[in-house]
């Protein structure tokens, strides 16, 4: 299944080709409305000529901050989030040798351990790793045993998050999910 988050057939092309522009849209993913986060890494692939771990972990952090403040902005903080997608591509270049895919592939792990690895990232914490997890294993045919498992609710079927998007009328349901959750919270 292709990936189809943004409504732009490049970028969603790019998420679905690219473990790391999808884990740098995941990152991304706060205080903007989730399109425009998964869109990001296509914004910076078109403004650097690629998105690979070591051309971002290497940049200069003020020209890469430079690239992220561009019109559109890749984020609402560009600034904060340019430290953030460095440091995540940081890293996967010293941790993963580059290579994105082996926090989830390396070694077989399990469900609980590719948690476990997506913690450790900067950026991720429990609910993020959480749901990126269920978007690999809805969306990215993760194989890891108990996947479903460590992701918690995410790993349930439903529109809960990002994982459970995969065409416009699964977007409204997910915002539907969100905001009733807000609700909840504040009532």
């Amino acid at each position: 299944m292709a990936v189809n988050i943004t409504g732009d057939a490049a970028a969603d092309a790019l998420l679905d080709s690219s473990p790391f522009a999808l884990l740098v849209g995941m990152l991304l993913d706060q205080q903007v409305p989730m399109e425009t986060a998964f869109a990001g890494p296509a914004k910076l692939r078109d403004r650097l000529g690629e998105l690979e771990p070591a051309q971002i972990a290497a940049l200069d952090p003020d020209a890469l901050a430079a690239v992220m403040k561009q019109t559109p902005a890749v984020h609402r903080f560009p600034g904060s989030m340019a430290g953030r997608v460095q440091a995540l591509a940081a890293a996967i270049v010293s941790e993963w040798g580059g290579d994105t895919a082996a926090i989830w592939t390396r070694d077989d792990p399990s469900g609980a351990e590719v948690l476990r690895r997506l913690k450790a990232l900067p950026g991720f914490g429990e609910q993020k790793a959480k749901i990126f997890l269920a978007l690999l294993g809805k969306q990215k045919d993760l194989q890891a045993p108990g996947w479903r498992e460590a992701a918690g609710d995410y790993g349930t079927e439903g529109y809960r998050s990002v994982a459970d998007i995969v065409d416009a009328d699964s977007l409204t349901r997910v915002r539907e999910h969100k905001r009733a959750m807000k609700a909840a919270a504040k009532g």
